[in-house]
């Protein structure tokens, strides 16, 4: 998220080592151990775990809410339990019914657009009906519950009724309305209702079988109930049904004298037109249709004859025509003549034939032969021309009767297409009647069922299963109960513990450091108890004023432990600070958070007593011009400090003040007034004259700045400072708000070599160890530390 200066350091891990690479420092590059293997950043587990829901995660936030979980997973257990404890008896009583779809409905076969009803819709229907205030009303009168008190008085039980209570208390029309005995339309509207209420009718799978339960605090009014129910819905069923014929005949008797007077009206006027218009019918047709019937068939005849005639003469026509002695038609091949002469024929051509290649084509009998078949042959054609002649005459008597029955047909079809024009009002009339006619007898085939319905009337549904007293209650069920007030209890607490997850956007781990900050996470600083040191005004006024007093035990901690887990998270600060500085001296170090009371004094002050404690020449310098915390901690005595120094009101080594156990210096910040140009003075060129002329003298000077969000001062100061040290308090700063001041102070977050988590709760810290973690296994460290 920011990037680092020169001499940052990051950590990878290999797969046999962890190396640590240095980034390049102002003076060079320092130490670098390389590694046989592909880097990868440190802390990723070996093997890439898939993207999705973080098991670990869910596990640790599990351990960290399960006492809240648990707390409401009881409080319910012991509502469940008190409900139990309060909760009255109720007894359920169930009756079976069954719907007989053989029977079909009489509606179903008086409509006109009837049909199968759907199986579903018509038991909903059923199950509809059952639930109606009608029946309710009927069961209601049957068993005269306006006057049954037990029923009306019911058993609310204490949960109840104080629930009741409170309802009619906060019912502000209960304030003005009168003492009156209560109406008795209002009386028999409760009876329904609570009848409704405790009713409930479902059909069991996919049958034709409704299941009717009534549940009351009263096992006996329960069956009654419930017997009632389906006593009243079959009485109803048989009620509807008689009405229903009833009505229906009653409408089918004057519709039949309707249909009855349109029918005689209807036949009277399609006899009174055939009569008017002379259309006389046989066999159920026109006689002028027959008639044009006929002579159509005659005609069709007719002129099949003609055309065979003519193909018959326009072929012996051909044939003589054109001479050809091998053509022949059928009166040809028929005549005795033709046959006679073409057999002589033959002969003759045979033995002319047979002469010739003998005696020669000129010999005086082949001439004669060949004059022989001339003959012949003059004498077939002349036959064939009488046989021509008959064809055309006959073609001429067919030709004649076709073209007279043309004639009658043209006159036939004149006077039908008269009478079709009539016909087409005449069939409208006659489907008239005949729809009429129809209508008449079907009704009047209904009427008779109907008749025969209202007579025995039958009902669809039966009673398969009775209603009994039942002697063990239905609710409450203790087990089912308790158990769903624990699942619900849990589930509340999970929501809780869920939310106090979201809401939970504080740092706990150094992993959420290197995450959210991409910065080095130095370590852990756990909270400590500390101990003022009170002092009366003399012993105040007899302290020595270039000496610091620790006015609280904890500012001196890293060396009265100096193996505790403070102390090495210090020493972790140290190593930090110089690998990001490199070989620089003196080192400009600030110490920096981003909001007041993270405990940044503090952790100064101790820091620079650990360097001073491992032989380094250490100064301290309190910054924080506005609200000197390092100065109240170790120099409530002093009288100047760094403000007069650097307003030229007193030079630095009468400002200096020592720590005799560690030889640390203290700079105080003596704020006698406010400073509104506290940045200016920061980082003005006194403060360069300051850092000067004690370079040579220190080896570390600790700037204990303040924090970054209220002022903009350690801002100022951070392009003269070597490494920036952040300490953010456990469990209370914001993510957010660190991300924020870092972005807002880029100056600080390029010179930050790490950052310290400050009053770290050990115990609840390990509620947040995820299993690899680089807190995971802090429990195995404390053989190192002694406290």
């Amino acid at each position: 998220m920011f990037d680092k200066k020169p001499g940052a350091r990051k950590a990878f891990e290999t797969d046999g080592a962890i190396v640590n690479i240095d980034y390049r420092s102002r003076n060079g590059l320092v130490t670098t151990q390389s590694s046989r293997a592909s880097l990868r950043p440190l802390g990723s587990d070996e093997e890439t775990m898939p993207p999705g829901v973080d098991i670990e995660k869910l596990i640790s936030a599990a351990r960290r809410q399960w006492r809240v979980v648990a707390l409401c997973g009881a409080i319910f257990l012991v509502l469940g339990v008190a409900y139990l404890a309060t909760a009255v008896p109720k007894y359920t009583s169930a009756t079976s019914l069954i719907i007989d779809t053989g029977n079909q409905k009489l509606f179903d076969q008086l409509s006109a657009m009837s049909g199968i009803m759907d199986d579903e819709a018509s038991v909903l229907s059923q199950v509809e009906i059952l639930r109606s205030e009608k029946i309710a009303q009927t069961v209601a009168t049957k068993l005269n519950l306006e006057r049954d008190a037990q029923f009306r008085a019911g058993a609310g039980g204490p949960l109840q009724d104080l629930l009741q209570f409170a309802r009619a208390t906060v019912d502000f029309r209960n304030w003005f309305a009168s003492s009156a005995p209560e109406a008795k339309v209002d009386v028999e509207n409760a009876i329904v209702e609570q009848l409704t209420r405790n009713l409930t009718v479902q059909r069991v799978g996919r049958s034709y079988v409704l299941e009717l339960t009534y549940t009351s605090p009263f096992p006996e009014i329960a069956a009654k109930v419930a017997g009632a129910y389906a006593d009243a819905y079959l009485t109803d069923q048989l009620d509807s049904k008689y009405d229903a014929t009833r009505r229906a005949s009653d409408w089918l008797q004057l519709r039949i004298a309707e249909l009855r007077q349109k029918s005689l009206e209807t036949d009277m006027a399609v006899q009174k037109f055939k009569a008017e218009k002379g259309l006389i019918t046989s066999g159920g047709q026109l006689v002028t249709e027959q008639q044009l019937t006929q002579l159509n068939t005659q005609l069709i005849v007719a002129q099949a004859d003609a055309a065979s005639s003519m193909a018959k003469y326009k072929r012996i026509q051909n044939i003589i025509d054109s001479g050809q002695m091998d053509g022949a038609v059928t009166e040809a091949l028929s005549s005795t003549v033709i046959t006679d002469l073409q057999q002589k024929f033959l002969e003759a051509s045979r033995k002319e034939a047979d002469i010739s290649s003998r005696l020669g084509a000129n010999h005086v009998q082949a001439v004669r032969l060949r004059t022989e078949m001339s003959e012949y042959k003059r004498l077939m054609f002349e036959e064939l021309s009488r046989i021509a002649e008959t064809y055309k005459s006959t073609y001429e008597v067919t030709l004649g009767r076709q073209k007279n029955l043309e004639d009658r047909v043209a006159q036939a079809t004149g006077i039908s297409a008269s009478a079709n024009d009539n016909q087409v009002q005449l069939r409208e009339l006659e489907r008239e009647a005949e729809t009429y006619k129809n209508l008449y007898q079907t009704f009047l085939q209904r009427y008779q069922e109907a008749i025969q319905q209202q007579s025995f009337p039958v009902t669809e549904a039966r009673i398969i299963s009775q209603a009994k007293v039942e002697e063990k209650p239905s609710s409450p069920k203790e087990i089912p109960a308790l158990v769903l007030s624990l699942l619900v209890g849990l589930g509340f607490g999970c929501a809780i513990g869920a939310f106090r997850e979201v809401r939970d956007r504080f740092f706990r781990t150094g992993d959420q450091i290197r995450d959210e900050l991409d910065l080095e996470f130095i370590g852990t600083i756990p909270l400590s108890e500390s101990r003022n040191v009170k002092l009366n005004k003399a012993s105040r006024a007899a302290l020595n004023s270039r000496v610091v007093f620790k006015s609280n035990s904890i500012v001196g901690y890293v060396l009265d432990h100096p193996l505790s887990s403070f102390a090495e998270a210090l020493r972790s600060a140290k190593i930090a600070a110089d690998v990001f500085v490199g070989p620089k001296k003196p080192k400009l170090i600030g110490l920096v958070s981003a909001l007041p009371g993270e405990g940044k004094s503090t952790v100064s002050i101790n820091f620079g007593e650990l360097l001073a404690s491992q032989g380094a020449r250490v100064l301290l310098i309190d910054a924080d011009l506005r609200n000197p915390g390092a100065t109240r901690q170790l120099a409530q005595h002093a009288t100047v400090g760094v403000i007069e120094v650097l307003q030229g009101n007193a030079l630095v080594t009468d400002a200096l003040m020592i720590d005799e156990t560690t030889k640390m210096a203290f700079l105080p910040a003596i704020v006698k007034q406010r400073i509104p140009y506290s940045s200016d003075l920061i980082a003005s060129e006194a403060m360069d004259r300051l850092i000067q002329d004690v370079s040579d003298r220190f080896d570390y000077i600790i700037f204990d700045l303040p924090p970054l969000a209220p002022v903009v001062d350690a801002r100022a100061i951070a392009p003269r400072l070597d490494a920036c040290l952040l300490v953010v308090e456990w469990g209370k700063t914001s993510r957010a708000m660190v991300r924020h001041c870092l972005q807002a102070n880029g100056s600080v977050a390029e010179k930050c070599a790490g950052v310290i988590l400050n009053k770290v709760n050990t115990r609840t810290m390990k509620l947040y160890q995820a299993y690899g973690g680089s807190d995971y296994y802090s429990s195995r460290y404390s053989s190192y530390y002694r406290t």
